[in-house]
């Protein structure tokens, strides 16, 4: 049994107060709507607090955005995405939809109606951002997802792996004035999104991922319209994560006044992009990682839980990679060593 997870010596403090979430991408191989529930009921036994939900062409977009939906798998009804938040609310968990609002958004722009939003012509994922059209295009996606989850009190804009922006002819005429930078750029679409939404619904929290920001120094974070606007999470999936690095990145940005901070950790999806079999080892050895991560972080940090990723993509046009359903030992067993500081295989007891 070449991949059962070896005990470790030391016990770590579990996971401090805060919330757990299980993130379902569901831009690849989704489940039928009737294991989606059951899915949701061994989440709650597993002692989960909320699913980040992310449908990318599976969301029912109605009107100019219908083309978005996915032609390969029947999206989901609108129906079947309010059952969805039904099952979760009678299990009390709470339901957060993701929606990509500037880069990975391949299955948006890889519609030839919408060519005309990229940022670079060979590149689908990252949006144009001086395009107005683009920006009324995610106004009206954020705007559909959010009416049809009312019981929803946060909102993940995305807002990673940003790939290639300031490379496009408007871009860089924009970054010919001096002064000007990709930062700036980068912020100012993501600060104009995060204000229409706060305008729209303002007590809707906002999430992003971090990444974006990692290179900022603290003036330009703080200085960045993002302070009180939104709640970083910040992503690394590495089993031998920097824990020293992660604990200097996340007082960075409490110190420059982003001070709501996540942590995302991953139970599946990030091993290599055609993996098939979950390695549950190399996840635990994540969490484990992060569990360092809490233990060391001063007391003015406020951490405000942990989501559990499962990629089931590395982008939309990439190949499946590590089947949800066999994945779930490795997701028990991670929220086991969140919950204990430690993980106890059976095969060693």
């Amino acid at each position: 049994k070449p991949d059962l997870v070896q005990p470790k010596c030391k016990l770590y403090e579990s996971w401090p107060k805060g919330k757990k979430l299980v993130h379902l991408d569901l831009k690849g191989a989704p489940p039928r709507i009737d294991y989606l529930h059951k899915l949701i009921g061994l989440f709650s036994g597993l002692g989960v607090d909320g699913i980040l939900v992310e449908y990318e062409d599976m969301f029912p977009y109605e009107g100019e955005l219908k083309v978005l939906q996915s032609t390969q798998h029947s999206p989901y009804s609108r129906e079947e995405v309010l059952s969805i938040q039904e099952v979760a609310k009678s299990q009390g968990l709470e339901v957060i939809p993701l929606v990509q609002t500037f880069g990975h958004m391949e299955f948006v722009l890889k519609h030839k109606s919408l060519w005309g939003l990229r940022e670079v012509g060979h590149c689908l994922g990252t949006l144009n951002p001086h395009r107005e059209e683009g920006v009324r295009l995610v106004e009206e996606m954020l705007r559909q997802v959010v009416e049809l989850h009312p019981g929803s009190t946060s909102l993940h804009i995305g807002a990673d792996e940003v790939y290639l922006l300031g490379e496009g002819e408007e871009s860089r005429r924009w970054l010919s004035t001096p002064g000007r930078t990709v930062q700036q750029l980068f912020l100012s679409h993501v600060t104009r999104v995060a204000k229409g939404v706060r305008e729209a619904w303002p007590n809707l929290n906002m999430i992003m991922w971090d990444d974006m920001l990692r290179g900022m120094d603290h003036d330009t974070l703080k200085g960045s319209g993002l302070v009180g606007l939104v709640q970083l999470m910040l992503w690394d999936y590495n089993p031998t994560l920097d824990v020293k690095n992660t604990v200097y990145l996340l007082e960075r940005y409490s110190g420059a006044g982003l001070s709501e901070l996540w942590a995302a950790s991953a139970f599946k999806g990030s091993t290599n992009v055609h993996t098939c079999v979950t390695s549950t080892q190399r996840h635990v050895d994540n969490h484990l990682q992060w569990l360092q991560v809490a233990a060391a972080l001063p007391e003015g940090i406020h951490m405000l839980g942990i989501a559990l990723t499962g990629w089931q993509r590395y982008d939309h046009l990439s190949v499946l990679c590590e089947l949800l359903p066999l994945a779930l030992p490795s997701l028990a067993s991670s929220l086991q060593t969140l919950t204990h500081g430690q993980y106890f295989s059976p095969y060693t007891l």
